[in-house]
């Protein structure tokens, strides 16, 4: 602190120490000022008059496809998702709840509010390297955050099971304590303490969302007796429209749509995929200064996400992609990256992987389908001496190959760019495929 007041450019005029202090006033005197005003008849606060129709945040979406746009959301959008998601979701005053989002990203800010709401704490990580470490320290209970982070605690956690050579009995352990689980006999946080343990003793319940997660991690850590759940949401809808949880559970999914909030698949093709639209309270005022663009995807009421998704015969949302993402060949085909992506992540050297078409030097008005391959360097040197990235490109490769056979042909990968460089994303851990496609041609 002593180092910030002395910097002649910061122009703060209040300092507050969170602990008692000689030198600044006190975050605990603070509220005793605050309550003594109060019972002396101060009533400012408490009465002040708020028009839940006014912005209350101005937040710039991830520009994932396209440039940001700063997006209108009112008390009432936000306070209406909060209350939407103490419904779906069970957090209660005991859970501590790790801070890992962003608070300018509506995720992070509004899901902090649903934890101050709920009454649970909130503690803060030391950064992403010491995640693991302060899961023990702070005894976390509740995780909320993108895939990628609870996947890369989740790979260390295996690696060490591996190292032990206990991966055998792992999976027979899972196994008993599936069929004890349908005679309503639960021992799956005794089972398996060690791994619990490995992910800081007292997690419990994991919620994800901002991109699609690896679901094989979800099924097993939800039969190591950590309730993982994935949800859906935008900047534009405050965010969460739709959610997994406790009572509602089908990995893959996306869960059902929260109370108070609709969801409708607008123009389903022949597989029941269409346009996600939402309506509700927490649907945004607008795009600030963009009239032209809040008028195209809000139209008679219902907020058109630029998202594809289908429901399943039980009312689970599933997600295809992104509009803009999708690629459409010369025969009408549509293919939907992410599908290809969540296979291709699920090879043992690839870290991450971007699917995206080029246009065919064979026929030019048609597409070749291409993916860029981020391998793991740490992996590669752990199983491997000395190998040339065409020999790792070649391994991969061939698995890639196994993959196109288990689809139909229009939707083969035929062109692969490998590398270690990390692919460009947003805050939230996106990718961002405009910038990244831009990369890519800059470099061919």
């Amino acid at each position: 602190m002593e180092r910030i007041k002395n910097n002649k450019n910061v122009k703060i005029k209040e300092y507050i120490s969170m602990q008692k202090s000689e030198k600044y006033i006190s975050l605990k005197e603070i509220e005793e000022t605050g309550k003594k005003l109060i019972q002396s008849g101060e009533r400012e606060y408490i009465d002040a008059k708020i028009d839940e129709n006014k912005i209350a945040e101005l937040i710039f979406t991830s520009g994932t496809t396209s440039e940001s746009k700063a997006v209108m959301l009112s008390h009432k959008n936000i306070a209406a998702n909060i209350y939407s998601m103490q419904i779906s979701q069970c957090i209660m005053p005991t859970d501590v709840n790790i801070a890992l989002l962003p608070f300018h990203h509506v995720y992070g800010s509004t899901g902090l509010l649903m934890m101050l709401a709920s009454g649970a704490k909130t503690v803060y990580t030391d950064g992403l390297k010491y995640i693991s470490q302060n899961l023990k320290e702070y005894g976390v209970t509740v995780f909320v955050g993108v895939p990628l982070i609870i996947e890369a605690i989740y790979r260390r956690v295996s690696k060490e099971i591996e190292k032990k050579g206990k991966t055998k009995k792992v999976e027979n352990a899972r196994k008993i304590s599936n069929i004890l689980r349908k005679f309503h006999i639960d021992l799956r946080r005794i089972l398996f303490k060690e791994i619990i343990n490995g992910l800081g003793g007292k997690l419990e319940y994991v919620v994800l969302g901002g991109a699609p997660a690896n679901v094989e991690i979800i099924n097993t850590l939800n039969d190591f007796g950590i309730v993982t759940t994935q949800g859906y949401g935008l900047t534009e809808t405050s965010p969460v429209v739709s959610s997994e949880n406790y009572n509602c559970l089908k990995p893959g999914s996306v869960g059902k749509p929260l109370k108070n909030i609709e969801l409708k698949i607008e123009a389903p093709d022949e597989n029941g995929i269409g346009e996600i639209a939402v309506r509700g309270k927490n649907v945004m005022l607008g795009y600030y200064k963009n009239e032209e663009a809040t008028k195209e995807v809000i139209r008679d009421g219902w907020f058109y996400t630029g998202d594809l998704g289908r429901f399943d015969e039980k009312g689970f949302l599933y997600i295809s992609g992104r509009h803009k993402n999708m690629i459409v060949l010369k025969n009408g085909k549509k293919v939907f990256p992410e599908e290809l992506e969540e296979l291709v992540n699920k090879i043992e050297l690839v870290k991450e992987s971007m699917v995206f078409g080029l246009p065919d030097p064979k026929d030019n008005t048609d597409i070749k389908l291409s993916v860029k391959v981020v391998y793991d360097k740490e992996l590669v040197d752990e199983k491997y001496e000395n190998l040339s990235l065409d020999e790792i490109k070649e391994i991969i490769w061939k698995q890639i190959k196994e993959i196109n056979k288990t689809f139909p042909k229009y939707k083969y990968i035929k062109n692969i760019i490998l590398t270690d460089q990390e692919l460009i994303k947003t805050t939230t851990k996106k990718i961002k495929r405009n910038k990244e496609l831009e990369r890519i041609l800059n470099k061919n």
